[in-house]
Order: structure tokens, then sequence, then C-alpha cells
């Protein structure tokens, strides 16, 4: 399998090129050649499949031989050591929990799975990495926990001052040994351009062995795709032909998964891109113009993306049409205020607890089954207890954290930095 780059300026790369490098030279996002249809083998076997046999399925396609498969199973494994449960809200109306990992955020997957993927091939190439990750929240946590005393990686994470969570802060500034925080005077965008420049930097690029865990890495991507087909296997029957998504999305990069799976067979009748106040990507839906913009900081902060990355993923999965992509995706988005008020609807209606990005999603799902008889789904990226005083403020229990995780105090070890490429650029060759 070779990986292209959207702007086809270069020559496609192997899966290991693709991870290592994160972009191509040409500053454009890595695609599979080959988008390969699973059998129909496959989907009359899935109910007899256990999570990381499904993910062995899937992803054996992309990786192409490169990890052996004996060594791509155990990977596999590991990355997808727990449960992602479909939870039936109201008939019809469901959650993916895809909080039940480490640091209880979807990005857990992904991470996991880079983690691993870049360590198999950093062993047999003997190099050493250094990993260069911008978030607006639960990338950073995801990626730290997933990369933390891995061997000859190093990784930097950068993240906006003031506008992540106490506890996601918590988990990106603790860790210390081969994890360094950047805490950027500025937002996500600054942040993701700071990363961006970096790897396009002739300097940097002959100095370090430069590498991405952001959604643009395609091995962040790939094996989100994974989680579409496990819920599919977990609805009913009767209702797996006929099914949504509804994704709260930020850098677009949990959309363009689902498309990839929508491509490799899995039935999925429609997408919802579900947004807050940075609404770039709904408005492009709404009339077909894409005009990015400054992020806005929000309570659902990992969705405070104004230019998405991974927009020209979408754009290339619909050949650069509107008319394509809106017969796949409807695009809303919706307020803080709003987002509240589905938070205390919802437990109210049904006693469950969303986050403040599942709550963005739910409400978009449930304005678009509104008239429809389809079965919805939507991606519960985070646990509420990551957003505890926003939840709280709107339902009448406490948010309980997860038996299996532990609380930590440990001491913030992030370094406050400028959002100027020159400091970042120093920073990296020192």
């Amino acid at each position: 399998m070779k990986f292209y780059s959207t702007k086809g300026q270069v020559e496609p790369v192997s899966f290991q090129d693709a991870i290592f490098k994160g972009l191509p030279d040409d500053n454009g996002l890595f695609m599979p050649e080959v988008i390969p249809v699973l059998p129909s083998t496959f989907f009359e076997s899935i109910d007899d499949l256990t999570l990381p046999e499904i993910g062995f399925q899937v992803l054996r396609n992309f990786v192409d031989g490169e990890i052996p498969d004996e060594d791509l199973s155990s990977l596999i494994n590991e990355t997808l050591s727990f449960d992602i449960p479909l939870t039936k809200i109201k008939e019809r109306h469901y959650s993916l929990e895809l909080f039940h990992g480490p640091t209880l955020a979807f990005k857990d997957v992904g991470a996991r799975f880079l983690a691993r993927s870049l360590s198999y091939f950093t062993r047999q190439a003997h190099k050493k990495l250094t990993v260069l990750v911008a978030t607006s929240g639960d990338t950073g946590s995801a990626v730290a926990n997933g990369f933390h005393n891995v061997p000859d990686i190093d990784v930097i994470i950068l993240y906006p001052s003031g506008k992540v969570s106490h506890f996601q802060e918590q988990q990106m500034t603790t860790l210390g040994g081969n994890i360094t925080a950047l805490e950027v005077d500025g937002t996500f965008d600054d942040c993701q351009r700071l990363v961006k420049k970096a790897f396009l930097d002739p300097e940097l690029k002959d100095a370090l062995h430069l590498t991405s865990a952001n959604s643009i890495n395609v091995a962040r991507l790939l094996p989100q795709s994974v989680y579409y087909f496990y819920a599919w296997a977990q609805l009913p029957k009767d209702q797996r032909d006929d099914v949504i998504f509804s994704i709260p999305s930020g850098n677009y990069g949990n959309l363009s998964a689902g498309l990839l799976a929508q491509r490799m067979g899995l039935p999925i009748r429609h997408f919802l891109a579900c947004s807050n106040v940075n609404d770039t990507v709904p408005k492009y839906l709404w009339d077909g113009d894409y005009i990015p913009k400054p992020s806005k900081a929000t309570i659902s902060n990992a969705m405070d993306v104004g230019d998405p990355s991974n927009f020209v993923r979408m754009l290339d999965f619909f050949d650069q049409s509107h008319d394509k992509m809106t017969s796949s995706v409807t695009g809303f988005a919706y307020t803080d205020d709003e987002t509240r008020k589905t938070i205390n609807k919802v437990y109210e209606e049904t006693g469950y607890i969303l986050d403040p990005h599942g709550a963005v999603g739910y409400k978009g799902m449930a304005s678009y089954l509104s008239d429809k008889t389809a079965t919805g789904i939507v991606l519960e990226t985070a646990h509420p207890v990551k957003f505890k005083d926003t939840v709280e403020g709107e339902i009448p229990v406490t948010v309980e954290l997860p038996t299996h995780i532990t609380a930590t105090d440990l001491e913030k070890k992030s370094i406050p930095f400028s959002k100027e490429f020159a400091d970042f650029k120093q920073f990296l060759l020192d």
C-alpha cells in the first residue's frame, strides 16, 4: 500500500514513511492510494469478532505487510485493550462511548496505534524521533499517555494557555520523562501553525527526525475507522441498514475516518458534522464557501478549531465537490448556551450524561432525525468528568471519576511559550 499527498506534488510513499514524515513535503496530507472494500464474509461474521479482531481485519489492508501479521495483531491488541460500548439513550438514539481508554477520550485509539507503530519501526531502523503535536485538549493527553516512556521517541506537546480544562492539562503536563509540554500564549490554531511550519523548515528537517501525532498523521486516522465498524456490529440487526453517525467535530479527523469506513463497505447512510461556534466546515456545507477564521474559546474546547487540517481529506474523498460532500454530510453548529441546554435536557429525559462535545453531536442528531426513521449514533468523544464543572452546572448529580482512573495532583511541568515560530525553531534546535 502506498500513500499519496492530497496536493499530488510528491511521489507516494510506504506506510512506514508516511507515519515517520507526518506531512508530505508539499504540505498536503497523506491518503491511501487504494481503499479496499471488505468482503461480504467480513460483515456476515462481524458478530463473532472481538474489537481487536475487527481492528486487525481493517488495518492490515493499509499496513500491507510492513508489520508482519503476528506483530500487527499484538500491536492492535495493545491499542484496543479497552471496550468501546454502544449505549442506548432512547429508541434509535445511541451513544458510542469512546472514553473508556486511559485518558477518557476517543483519541486514545489513534494515539496508542501511532505510538506502537512508530516504536516498532524505530526499533527496526535504530533511529530517534521527535514527535510534535498541537492540541486543543484531548489529543495532548492521549498522546502523552500513549508515548510516555516509549524508547527513542521524544514528544513535544503545544497547547493554548488557559484554553484547556484542568483535567486535560493535568494529563499532558505531569508525566515528564520524554514528554515536554509547551504552554503557548495563543490559540490552538497558533499551535497547529507552529507544528506545520516546523515540518516544512529545511534546517529542522536536516537536524531532526520529526513526525506528527496530530490527526494529520495518517496512523492517527486509520485506526479511528475501526470503531465505526464496531458500533455497527453492536446495533440490533434490524437497525443496521439505515444508520447515521453524528460526529462532534474540531479538526475533522474523526469524520474523515468515518468516511474511510464507509468506502470500505460499511453501510452508513449519512454523516453529521457537528461543531460549536467554530463553524468553518458547517458553513462550507451550507453555502459552499470555505473561509478559515481565528478559533473562538468554548466549553467544548477540543472542537475550537478555525481552520481544520483534515478538511482537505474530506475534499479528497469527494473529488473537491461541494455537491458530492453535501449528499453525504450535513453540517450543524451550536452555541455554548445550546450545548448546556442539551446536557440538561438529555439528562432530564433519559438520565444519560453527555459531555459538552457529545451534547453538540447529540443535538445535531436529534435535529436531523426529528422527521426521519433512521438509527442515529453520536460519537461521545470524552468522558463528562473531563468537563466536570460545566456538566455539573447543568445536572443535579455529581460526575464521578471512572474507577480505572486515578486522580492526580502531580506538579504541572509545562513551559510558558510564545507563538512566534522563530522561538519554537530555536527551542527545537537547542
